[in-house]
């Protein structure tokens, strides 16, 4: 695997010093947090869309549900660099539940 994640936090990062007007990095953390959350609501939605239709066979395509994680992924990459958090944190956390039963690091959480 490549430091794709590690290198688009880094731009995230440099696009909240930027004050340029083309970028839209720079337009979603100037409407701020609702605005980029309602992104990742928006991703979500379109990526549970199209991964029914490609289940399904209906007119999504397996191209149209690697697009719509990638969108996904990059919006919770702008949400999570806009609170200060980055990806090696949240792969972090998915390494110490390796080996872990789901069921047992679910239950870990309620305590």
């Amino acid at each position: 695997m490549t430091n794709i994640l590690s290198e688009l936090a880094e731009v995230l990062e440099e696009r909240k010093s930027s004050s340029s007007e083309d970028s839209y990095v720079v337009s979603l953390y100037t409407e701020g947090l609702e605005k980029i959350l309602d992104k990742v609501n928006e991703e979500a939605a379109e990526l549970i869309q199209a991964a029914k239709e490609y289940d399904h066979k209906i007119k999504s395509t397996e191209k149209a549900v690697i697009h719509e994680t990638a969108d996904l992924w990059f919006h919770t990459m702008v949400m999570l660099s806009h609170l200060g958090l980055g990806p090696e944190q949240v792969l972090d956390e998915l390494k110490k539940r390796f080996n872990i039963s789901g069921l047992e690091e679910k239950a870990s959480r309620q305590n």
